[in-house]
């Protein structure tokens, strides 16, 4: 295997082939901000996954450095992020009680699974996979995790305990001790959520009004909820309020990540399996979809594929240092473009980064109220949040539309495994019942012209002699019933009829379920006296039909285009008929 060969699957002997000062210069900068940026996410992620705060540190670390490595996105920023962290939470939770070891074992080894699933996806170039998830159902599924994570974090945000992965079981749980509720942490959670609120909207207007220049501004304002930590921080710390019932941080142990090994225990495996796939699918297609959107603005691209191997290489390193599944960040991706990263050895500089905050500056949030840390959630997963959707899809298909709906409410009241099972279920059955049902259009021709068109929407020449139908889809077996009916009722209209032609000029194959409805097409117009004819055959399919011998018992011809098959059949002169090759146009 040569280099150009060996770099297809290790980027970083691409882009590290031109790497100089100026690059090496932009990725400290970058590793610099997003560094700051990734401490209170890293240690809110991990509590909001039911996990010790250390280790949304740990899985901060090493798997950006093998993302970097492997990765082909020169942006994005690889960690914990909310969603992923709430599917971690939902499904360890069922196996074991958080704070216990067995859960940490559980999510170690869940992160594990889905590195494996990443893995060979990306191996055996199954990226494609991904696009059973459509952008409607992600949306959707997005806003109801948002909604569940925000309301998850109203706990901390007032001091009180409750559980639930459903927002009836939060809103009810919240409802029931909400009387345990302590004033100081709510003014801070609130006071914090505020902040945050306004630091997304009205710094960076301030800011600009100051002159300060337009990417350091918004640099800081995507900064700024480490003012937020700082200032809480010390609150808590000179009025001693961890004693008056605030909960904060605590103890996090300093040090580098350990080595840890995920369960190979089967029934472990078999509880987590489906989770890990799920985990697995939703990561990339985030992780994915960030990437191709900041590699758009520098006329960069990814490679889906070999993104997954980055992805996979990413959560088996978190494994194995005391982390759990990640993937690729909207906001820290987005923090880590606009501070000027060049290439993936930006991320390897914030892990060494976060590395040297492992190590000395953890004894500095011990004060960090869990409130602030909710808030960071809270402010993140809203901004996710995006009910227009609804509107979208309504507007453009009620199909859609029942697919987000699905996904939405399901979510919201049965649980995020549930709710994108439901919603990637709903879109392949709308899916499948849409081209079971494929659009057909008897066409005429548009006056002198060698156009035809539907003959409901233009004005158009016909003859009672010929009938020419177009189908716009696929023909597979779900829907070659369908054609069979159709084309059966519309003859039957029609006592005049000679010829009947198939217009194929949308059919990107035939499958021989859809064959054998041909033949029997073919079959019944021969016994009435009536002709089967093709027009604007695309070159696979002719090779399909000539293949099956179709051709040899098609009672009409195959014609390279609709007005040839017009011209032909209304002069009453049929010429011999013509042969694939002058077909396959």
């Amino acid at each position: 295997m040569n280099t150009t060969q060996l770099a297809k699957y290790l980027p970083i002997l691409d882009w590290g082939r031109t790497y100089g000062r100026s690059t090496l210069t932009n990725d400290m900068v970058a590793a610099l901000i997003v560094t700051i940026m990734l401490i209170p996410q890293s240690l809110a992620y991990a509590l909001l996954a039911g996990l010790p705060p250390e280790m949304g540190l740990y899985a901060s670390m090493l798997p950006i450095i093998l993302y970097a490595i492997f990765g082909t996105s020169r942006a994005l920023a690889v960690g914990p992020v909310a969603v992923v962290s709430l599917l971690t939470v939902a499904a360890v939770s069922k196996i074991a009680e958080p704070g216990t070891s067995e859960y940490i074992a559980a999510a170690i080894t869940l992160a594990f699974l889905s590195g494996l699933i990443l893995f060979a996806l990306g191996l055996f170039r199954l990226g494609f996979l991904a696009n059973f998830l459509s952008h409607p159902v992600i949306a959707g599924f997005i806003t109801a995790t948002g909604i569940i994570i925000a309301a998850s974090q109203l706990k901390n945000i007032l001091g009180i305990d409750a559980h639930g992965h459903t927002l009836p079981d939060l809103i009810g749980s919240l409802a029931h001790n909400v009387s345990q509720m302590n004033w100081i942490t709510a003014v801070i959670g609130v006071v914090a959520t505020g902040f945050l609120f306004w630091v997304r909207k009205g710094l960076l207007p301030l800011l600009a009004s100051l002159g300060i220049a337009p990417r350091i501004a918004g640099i800081v304002a995507k900064a700024g909820p480490v003012a937020a930590i700082v200032v809480t921080t010390l609150v808590v710390w000179f009025f001693d309020l961890a004693a008056r019932g605030v909960q904060v941080v605590g103890d996090v142990p300093k040090g580098l990540p350990p080595l840890t090994m995920p369960s190979f225990s089967m029934e472990m495996w078999s509880n987590l399996i489906g989770a890990a796939v799920l985990i697995s699918v939703i990561g990339f297609v985030e992780s994915v979809s960030v990437g191709q959107t900041l590699a758009a603005k520098k006329r960069q691209r990814i490679d889906p594929d070999q993104e997954l191997i980055g992805l996979g290489a990413a959560n088996l390193g978190a494994s194995f240092t005391g982390g759990f599944p990640v993937t690729g960040g909207f906001s820290r991706s987005v923090v880590n473009y606009d501070a000027g990263a060049d290439t993936p050895a930006a991320g390897a500089y914030t892990a060494i980064g976060l590395a040297g905050a492992s190590l000395f500056l953890t004894p500095l949030i011990y004060n960090l109220p869990k409130a602030t840390l909710a808030a960071t959630i809270i402010v993140a997963v809203l901004s996710l949040v995006d009910f227009s959707i609804l509107k979208k899809t309504w507007l453009h298909s009620k199909a859609d539309f029942a697919a987000v709906a699905a996904t939405m409410s399901i979510t919201l009241v049965m649980g995020v495994e549930l709710g994108v099972t439901a919603g990637v279920s709903t879109s392949i059955l709308i899916h499948l019942y849409k081209t079971s049902r494929p659009h057909m259009a008897i066409v005429g021709q548009v006056p002198e012209t060698e156009h035809y068109r539907n003959v409901l929407r233009h004005d158009v020449l016909t003859d009672p002699a010929i009938l020419t139908i177009r189908v716009d889809e696929s023909l597979y077996f779900a829907n070659s019933r369908f054609l069979e009916d159709r084309i059966y009722h519309e003859v039957s209209k029609q006592p005049k009829l000679q010829h009947v032609v198939l217009l194929c000029s949308a059919v990107n194959a035939i499958d021989m379920s859809a064959i054998e409805s041909l033949e029997a097409i073919n079959e019944r117009l021969k016994a009435g006296g009536v002709t089967f004819h093709f027009s604007e055959v695309k070159g696979p399919v002719m090779d399909h039909l000539d293949a099956t011998g179709f051709l040899e018992i098609l009672s009409g011809e195959v014609f390279l285009s609709q007005h040839r098959a017009q011209s032909a059949l209304r002069g009453g002169s049929l010429i011999g008929k013509r042969s694939p090759a002058l077909a396959r146009g």
